[in-house]
């Protein structure tokens, strides 16, 4: 079946349905253009809290659809592909936070988003990349400690007087990228504004003309007066800027930032999750009205 033919039966399925489709910013091309919405993980989060759909199918990774699951415990939250996953989430679970937590008794515990529902219940609250700092600063006390990504508790570190401490995890995609590879793609583009995500390592970040979320770098690009940019993201955004903005050039950092999990997921498996309704997300009410605290707070922070 061709990717028209696919579109068209999985939109009059949704419809059919009354279900939501929801699309991260790193998905596939096709799986982006058959969604009702597309964003990064939090803002996806809070249009499923407010959508009158009976199903939502979140075309992402695991955490993303837990999320959608803790705000949505009234709606039937699928992930289309069961075992696409995130390689920064899996380094954290609760039993390691809890002892992590002793170490550090009666500091706050500010968690990313991309981590796992346990970790979330066990947090004081969560921040995505967008709000990691405005989070951080609203939060009274000298010191934090900031779960799982280093380099984004490195980045806030810069950006507030409190301590951060923070768990040694990262994206494997975005810590992988290197200055060398950064100096290339300047080099070969050197009228090009360079965005990049804060989880990438702090010396690559020192290079870039501004540090964005993946939200952040599709408004600094609709507003910027520059007409040509490098992306230090997943490959996947430059889609939607190339979409959004037709009229300026975009191009990747470097070829091999593709995270594979997000790649996972394809009209097909969207079609599929569908019909059968499934798999669905479940977390135990317990484990998910601990982390809807976490989230909830984190919600009422300011983004960039």
């Amino acid at each position: 079946m061709s990717v028209e033919d696919l579109t068209k039966e999985v939109r009059a399925l949704a419809q059919e349905k009354n279900a939501i489709i929801l699309a991260h910013n790193y998905q596939l091309s096709e799986v982006q253009d058959v969604a009702d919405l597309t964003g990064d993980s939090l803002a996806l989060s809070i249009q499923a809290s407010k959508t009158r759909a009976n199903i939502i199918i979140f075309c992402g990774v695991r955490f993303m659809a837990e999320t959608a699951a803790i705000v949505c415990p009234d709606k039937k939250v699928i992930l289309p592909v069961q075992d696409a996953g995130c390689g920064m989430a899996d380094m954290l679970d609760a039993e390691r936070l809890r002892a992590e937590k002793a170490r550090f008794p009666g500091v706050p515990v500010v968690t990313y988003v991309n981590s796992t529902a346990e970790v979330k219940a066990e947090s004081d609250i969560c921040c995505t990349s967008a709000n990691a700092v405005q989070v951080v600063r609203s939060i009274k006390g000298p010191e934090v400690l900031m779960t799982p990504d280093k380099n984004l508790a490195m980045w806030v570190q810069r950006h507030t007087d409190q301590k951060v401490h923070y768990w040694p995890g990262y994206c494997p995609i975005h810590n992988n990228l290197t200055v060398g590879e950064v100096k290339e793609a300047k080099a070969a583009h050197p009228r090009a504004v360079l965005m990049a995500h804060p989880e990438c390592l702090p010396e690559v970040l020192e290079m870039a003309d501004a540090v964005k979320s993946t939200s952040g770098m599709l408004t600094f690009a609709a507003e910027s007066r520059a007409t040509e940019f490098i992306v230090g993201t997943e490959i996947g955004l430059l889609h939607q800027l190339k979409k959004q903005n037709p009229m300026k050039k975009f191009w990747a950092v470097s070829p091999k930032m593709i995270c594979t999990d997000m790649k996972k997921t394809g009209l097909n498996d969207v079609l599929q999750a569908l019909k059968a309704e499934r798999p669905v997300i479940t977390i135990p009410e317990e484990t998910r009205l601990k982390a809807l605290k976490a989230v909830e707070r984190m919600m009422a922070v300011p983004r960039d």
